[in-house]
């Protein structure tokens, strides 16, 4: 029994170091461009992350003090948990299936339409006051005024690999014809009305395309390629912890038989 007990508790030991990547990864998404903006699966991800570390913790309390109930409310509520992890690896890989950048000809960096994302992603970014706040955390930060201090020539922007929040929110689209002069100031061509986006274009560093389509379709693509890391981060953890709790219920079924036979003993002797 002393040996099992051990074991389980060595098992929860595991699960709670676990939990580290869980929470890695939500601490993650925290420090990245849109998931900062746009908070959706952030405190989801470090929720479930603390709630693993605390039912490993009462797992591993309960396998070394021997405490029947908690080692089975451990059992029971590892199991949602893991449940609950599986839904969300499944969840974000779904609702990410979806948008891809396109080719400009004469271009390095790819350009982004709002409609190639999923219904559902795209409801995040659409409505004024929802856009509202996420705008005015875009232009707060050091993203598109950087792109001045590392590029001066038409060339070598064109030649950029952008980021598709860059690519989307700090410059016109292509196809309306500005002409170059800086990273984030452009001359208006005559005729603007190739795509809505090409109206919505102000040199004001405090607006540029922060209301375009175009800068939703960018935000949406960087946290599409944000939460595809996570993803594998959190699916790799799950398999993991899945393993991990087989193997603890395998060791907590054999210790309650191993006091059930102790128990015979004790009473037929």
């Amino acid at each position: 029994m002393a040996l099992s007990n051990n074991l389980i508790g060595a098992i929860n030991f595991v699960a709670m170091l676990l939990s580290i990547p869980i929470l890695g990864a939500g601490i993650w998404l925290s420090n990245q461009p849109a998931d900062s903006c746009l908070k959706i699966l952030l405190w989801p991800v470090i929720t479930l992350g603390v709630l693993i570390l605390v039912m490993a913790l009462a797992g591993f309390v309960g396998a070394f003090w021997r405490i029947p109930w908690l080692l089975m409310a451990y059992l029971v509520g590892m199991l949602v948990l893991i449940i609950l992890l599986a839904c969300l690896v499944i969840f974000m890989y779904m609702v990410t299936i979806r948008g891809s950048g396109h080719i400009v000809p004469n271009r390095a960096y790819l350009e982004y339409h709002l409609e190639d994302f999923s219904i559902w992603l795209q409801r995040r970014v659409r409505g004024s006051y929802k856009w509202e706040r996420i705008e005015t955390c875009l232009s707060s930060t050091q993203i598109c005024p950087d792109l001045n201090q590392t590029y001066t020539m038409a060339m070598d922007f064109f030649r950029a690999y952008l980021t598709p929040i860059e690519s989307g929110c700090c410059k016109p689209p292509t196809e309306c014809g500005y002409t170059f002069v800086n990273p984030t100031n452009w001359i208006s061509p005559i005729n603007n009305i190739a795509d809505p986006d090409c109206i919505q274009w102000i040199n004001d560093q405090t607006k540029l395309c922060y209301s375009c389509n175009s800068c939703k379709a960018g935000l949406l693509a960087s946290l599409k390629q944000e939460w595809r890391r996570a993803d594998i981060i959190l699916l790799v953890t799950l398999i993991a912890l899945i393993c991990v709790y087989l193997v603890g219920c395998c060791a907590f079924r054999n210790a309650q038989t191993e006091d059930i036979f102790r128990k015979y003993r004790q009473g037929y002797s």
